[in-house]
């Protein structure tokens, strides 16, 4: 018999100046979903008051095998923080089963939508990650 092993979960994470991007490769679930929230918490509190301030966050999904429930509300979790934060979250090159989820759970406008302002931040600018590209799914 057979078995398929799931593909090995990584974050890769690239700080640009304005902005940081988490390439995001294999399941986001139960399992990993809590390495991506620590990942973006740490960088996100190195990085803040640094030489340059993050403004975006940019979570890159081309990589992405599949998401659960605790995959989805990781995501949520992270959309608060940033609009707390007053920084912008971009899904970029979602693949067809992140937007079909995000479709069916009624999420995809919540998470692409513009961030709300924060106290003191600058206007934020649009999260839609379609603009950076849509890899097939």
């Amino acid at each position: 018999m057979t078995t398929s092993h799931p593909p090995a979960f990584t974050l890769t994470v690239d700080v640009q100046p304005a902005a940081l991007v988490v390439h995001v490769a294999g399941d986001l679930d139960h399992e990993t979903c809590d390495e991506l929230m620590r990942a973006v918490d740490r960088h996100l509190g190195d990085h803040r008051g640094s030489e340059g301030r993050i403004l975006e966050l940019r979570l890159d999904f081309a990589s992405l095998g599949s998401i659960d429930s605790m995959g989805l509300a990781t995501l949520l979790m992270i959309r608060r923080r940033t609009d707390a934060a007053g920084l912008r979250l971009r899904l970029d090159r979602r693949t067809r089963c992140l937007d079909r989820l995000l479709e069916i759970t009624g999420t995809l406008e919540h998470l692409t939508r513009p961030a709300t302002r924060a106290a003191g931040s600058g206007a934020p600018g649009p999260a839609d990650g379609r603009t950076a590209g849509h890899a097939p799914g």
